[in-house]
Parts: structure tokens; C-alpha cells; sequence
């Protein structure tokens, strides 16, 4: 095993102790992004990356990021670096300015490695959808396979052993589903307490900063460095930061679980559904209570729907300044309305067009109370009814991640069938509420990755972390990557 495969903390003892050097982690996190063909990557930075990784000569200890690769999401503004979200219409665009994110990796002295790809301006689920072609899933070496979307390319990359960690944004499951496809730990902290200055926006009442790592002690490390209020982002928290490795090991003795039996139901995969029962017999042998409640199936099939009406309208509204002025190619018309139609139906791709046609619709003023507002209503009755059941002295509660593993391209689905209408979009209960969500590894199936996804109450990501590190015990399958296979212990 390579030191580039270990923790966080250990790769730092080995800094420290002079075993490897920053130079040394980054040329070999370049040698696997240039050897690698998933399509994972926007650019690979290798001269960038080379620089600095020469420079971090005096790591300290303590300094838990100094030297480390990672890859960025490239809808995260890098400063002087090619930044496009995977969208033609931004093409050659070279932001001014870092995003908060990227500033306090660069503070901590992190190695960025690789811009990755993503569906066109995060709006995608499937990782087909940048203009640079399909992101493949490393655990299928015949490219049959999907990663998932939008945060393909981090996910991709960090399944592949590029990098220790991988930044995203999750504005429905845009992390979570694609970490449990590819078997990687995927956060998605609470709204608001990671800056999102300088992310490209989607749909800013459901966007959130999230990221990739590929075991939960990385995960909870992480966010120590990226929590915290940002006088530039009015909707980051004030709350301040805990210590969120520090109750990591305090296991589930006493934490109350439960288990949506509707979104179970909606599964065909029974190996998964088995691999839930086993993990939750033995978080009840730990010492916690498991209960499996019920919640109305009218409202988990009305998710999707919810999500895309108002998904689209936010990012029809934020996205309304690409028009080939502002930003994009320029394209000569007579009026500035020819100008803007040339530049964006030749810069936008058919879905992006089709994701603005749905929200301008749904803005529109005859639109609003039966398409907008009804959409913003149901969101409502969502959060109102997860609340009352976390109001009953629940910690957290335990869905699976994806509906089964990675899917092959061109599968076919049922999209009136509660498998995808329910499994396939559960994930988003946690961006309508903006409680923080994480996914792990289950189990191995052919040997492809499940994942199961846990989720908590507004700030209670320190809670999230001990469960989640409790699974990681008890499936065996910390640090899985392609380049270091586990068989796991379910």
C-alpha cells in the first residue's frame, strides 16, 4: 500500500517522521490522474501542483492538510485556474478570486491536484452530461458503468486512489449518491455551515459544500478546516465549530435509529436490503435502539418532483448573467436578446436548456401559485414531518444511499415506479432540511460497492461522525479505493 492510500493522520505521522515527502505524495497522485482513464478530470495541474509541493518543505506538527493531494470540483472558483463546470459556455474562464473553500485548502498548505468533472454546471445525476463526455465508474474497467452526478469526476478520481480527498457540492445527493457508488465516505454538511463563496450556484436554498474522502476519521478531520462562518457568504452559520474528531470513537450505546420502512419497500435489490438488517442487528448488539417508522408515500414520491421544479427555477434566476456578455463566448447580433440566444443555445447543452425552460416556466407570474409556490408548500411538509419524527428523540436515521450499485449505461428504468421515484431520490429529504447527511460504504455486491446513508439533525455532524465511524467498524471497508480492494465483514 502506498502512503497516498493511507489516512489523513497517518500519512501526516509519515511527513513527520520523514518517511515521504510532499513532493513525493504529489508526483505519485499525478502519476495515477495521468495513468487513469476515466474521464475524470477538466485538467490536471501538474505544474501548479509540482510548485508548491517543492515549497512545503517545514510541516509542523499539527498541520494535518500540509502536503496532501487532493482534487477540486470544478465548480469551485480557483483563482488564475481554468474554472467552467463543465459547461462550453464557459470555456477559457479564469476567475479573479478563490472560493473559501479552495482559500483555506491553499491556507492549510493541501496539494490541489486535478480540477474534475462534473454534469454541466452540477445540474445531473449521471456524470454524462459535461462537455468533456461520460466520467466512468473505476470499479467497472470495461466503462459500463455509471459514478453518478454531479461531483463525477471527484468521485471517479478518489475511487481511483488519485488524491486523499475530493471537494463537491451536493444540491440533492450530488455527493452522497456517487460515494456510494464508488465506496467512498460522501458529506454533505448542514446548510450554511460550510462557506459557499465562490461555488458556482444551482439552486442556493438547496446547494451545499460536501466533499469525498475514503475513510469517516478524513471526513470528520475535514470539515475542522472548512466549517465556520465567512463574512463573504451571509448565509454561513455563526454556530461555532466543534471539534468533530473528539466524540468520534464514542460508539452508539444509547443513540435511538430508525429506518423509513417506505423507502425499504420501494428496493429491489435484497442483498442491499439484507446488508441494512444485518448492520442494524449489530448496531442493536452495541447498545442502540433501531425502530423502522413509517413516513406518508405520497410525500417520498412527490420528492423528485419538488425538487426539480424548484432546483430549476433557482438556477434559472442564477444563472440568468451567462448570456455570452457578462460571461461565455461572444457572439455578434444585432440586439442584445440575438447576441444572448446565439451564445447560450450554443454554449448550454440540450438538458441545460431544457432544466431553464421547466424553471421559466414554473417563475412565470400565471405559473407561480400552482408550480412554484406548491412546490415550496410541499418542501414545507416534508421538513415539517421529518422533524416530528426526530422530535420523538430519534439521533439519526439509516436509508440506503442508491437503490442498488452503480448502474450500466443505458439501463433502463421505470420512472413511474417507486423505485425510482423513492429510492433513487430520497437522498434530497436531507437538502430540503438542510440537515447534514453523510454516505459510506455497506458491503460488496459482485464486487461493486453499497452504500447506506445516515443523516442527522442541523449541526449535529460530530453525532453523525460517531455513527458513522461505528459502521466503518462494522463493514471493515475504511479506505476502500479500487488500488486497495476490501472484502468487508457483512
Amino acid at each position: 500500500m502506498s502512503y497516498i492510500d493511507l489516512s489523513i493522520r497517518e500519512i501526516h505521522k509519515a511527513l513527520l517522521d520523514k518517511k515521504v515527502t510532499p513532493l513525493e505524495l504529489t508526483k505519485e497522485a499525478l502519476a495515477r490522474a495521468k495513468g487513469n482513464d476515466d474521464n475524470c478530470f477538466e485538467s490536471i495541474l501538474e505544474e501548479e501542483a509540482l510548485r508548491q509541493a517543492e515549497s512545503l518543505t517545514d510541516i509542523k506538527e499539527g498541520d494535518l492538510l500540509y502536503g496532501i493531494p487532493f482534487l477540486n470540483k470544478d465548480n469551485f472558483s480557483t483563482k488564475g485556474i481554468e474554472t467552467t463546470a463543465s459547461s462550453n459556455i464557459l470555456n477559457g474562464y479564469k476567475p479573479l478570486f478563490d472560493s473559501e473553500v479552495n482559500r483555506r485548502l491553499k491556507e492549510a498548505n493541501a496539494v490541489m491536484i486535478a480540477k474534475t468533472t462534473l454534469d454541466e454546471l452540477a445540474m445531473g445525476g449521471s456524470g454524462t452530461t459535461g462537455h468533456k463526455g461520460i466520467t466512468y465508474n473505476p470499479y467497472s474497467k470495461d466503462h459500463s458503468r455509471m459514478v453518478g452526478g454531479s461531483s463525477s469526476g471527484s468521485a471517479a478520481g478518489l475511487a481511483a486512489g488519485i488524491g486523499v480527498f475530493a471537494t463537491g457540492s451536493d444540491t440533492g445527493d450530488s455527493v452522497r449518491r456517487p460515494a456510494s457508488l464508488a465506496g467512498l465516505v460522501g458529506v454533505k454538511p448542514t446548510w450554511g455551515r460550510i462557506s459557499r463563496f465562490g461555488l458556482f450556484p444551482f439552486a442556493p436554498s438547496l446547494d451545499h459544500v460536501g466533499y469525498f474522502t475514503r475513510y469517516v476519521d478524513d471526513a470528520a478531520l475535514l470539515l475542522n478546516y472548512l466549517a465556520g462562518h465567512d463574512e463573504k457568504d451571509f448565509t454561513s452559520s455563526y454556530k461555532p465549530v466543534d471539534d468533530y474528531l473528539a466524540r468520534i470513537d464514542e460508539g452508539v450505546k444509547g443513540k435511538r435509529l430508525f429506518r423509513i420502512k417506505e423507502i425499504e419497500d420501494s428496493l429491489s435489490d435484497r442483498r442491499l436490503l439484507k446488508a441494512i438488517d444485518k448492520l442494524s442487528e449489530t448496531l442493536i448488539k452495541q447498545g442502540a435502539e433501531v425502530d423502522i417508522v413509517s413516513f406518508p408515500k405520497d410525500l417520498l414520491e412527490s420528492l423528485y418532483a419538488t425538487y426539480i421544479v424548484i432546483s430549476c427555477a433557482e438556477a434559472t434566476s442564477n444563472d440568468a448573467n451567462l448570456d455570452g456578455i457578462k460571461f461565455g463566448p461572444y457572439y455578434q447580433g444585432k440586439t442584445y436578446q440575438e447576441s444572448m440566444k446565439e451564445a447560450r443555445t450554443k454554449g448550454f447543452s440540450e438538458l441545460i436548456r431544457r432544466r431553464f425552460v421547466i424553471g421559466s416556466f414554473a417563475l412565470m407570474k400565471e405559473n407561480q401559485d400552482v408550480l412554484f409556490l406548491r412546490a415550496q408548500k410541499n418542501r414545507a411538509k416534508v421538513v415539517d414531518y421529518i422533524n416530528k419524527i426526530f422530535l420523538k428523540g430519534y439521533d439519526a436515521y439509516i436509508v440506503p444511499a442508491a437503490s442498488s450499485v452503480a448502474p450500466l449505461f443505458g439501463q433502463a428504468s421505470d420512472k413511474l415506479s417507486d423505485e425510482y421515484l423513492i429510492a433513487d431520490n430520497h437522498l434530497c429529504l436531507a437538502n430540503f432540511s438542510g440537515m447534514p447527511s453523510l454516505s459510506l460504504p455497506l458491503a460488496l455486491e459482485d464486487g461493486l460497492p453499497l452504500g447506506v446513508n445516515i443523516t442527522a439533525m442541523p449541526f449535529e455532524e460530530a453525532k453523525l461522525f460517531s455513527i458513522a465511524k461505528t459502521i466503518e467498524n462494522i463493514t471493515g471497508l475504511g479506505g476502500l479505493s479500487t488500488v486497495n480492494p476490501r472484502k468487508g465483514n457483512l
